[in-house]
């Protein structure tokens, strides 16, 4: 395999409901907290849910956030060495660049989105 999947969002207007939905629905247990860049959910209401392994389960880290005026979506990130570099390569195959790189106030993680040529929006993920 290339680049792995290595975090997940779900974005609504009403993150706190969307976490007891999926608590509920999943089991999952969330941190609230902030998201790494406020162009993904307002600040304070981030839910991260762990990833890694649970018995017989293997899962990758997620979050779900939003609040009101974010667009309802739900994205996946891919782990690359440079996201500017994934970014202009994105867009050098048709794809357009939504948002990034944005790094993470007091961390290394670095983001950014772009759509597919289709319309898809996928995120990308790595460190400055």
């Amino acid at each position: 395999m290339g680049q792995p999947v290595v975090h997940f969002e779900i974005i609504g207007t009403d993150p706190a409901k969307l976490r007891g939905y999926y608590g509920d629905l999943f089991g999952w247990e969330f941190a609230t907290g902030d998201a790494a860049t406020e162009a993904v959910s307002e600040p304070g209401d981030y839910g991260f849910v762990h990833g890694g392994t649970d018995g017989d389960v293997t899962g990758i880290p997620g979050g779900v956030g939003g609040g009101e005026g974010y667009e309802r979506r739900v994205l996946f990130y891919v782990g690359v060495p440079d996201v500017e570099a994934a970014l202009r390569k994105a867009e050098s195959l048709g794809g357009t660049r939504r948002m990034g790189p944005e790094r993470a106030p007091g961390d290394d993680l670095v983001v950014g989105h772009f759509t597919d040529p289709e319309g898809n929006l996928i995120g990308v993920a790595g460190t400055a």
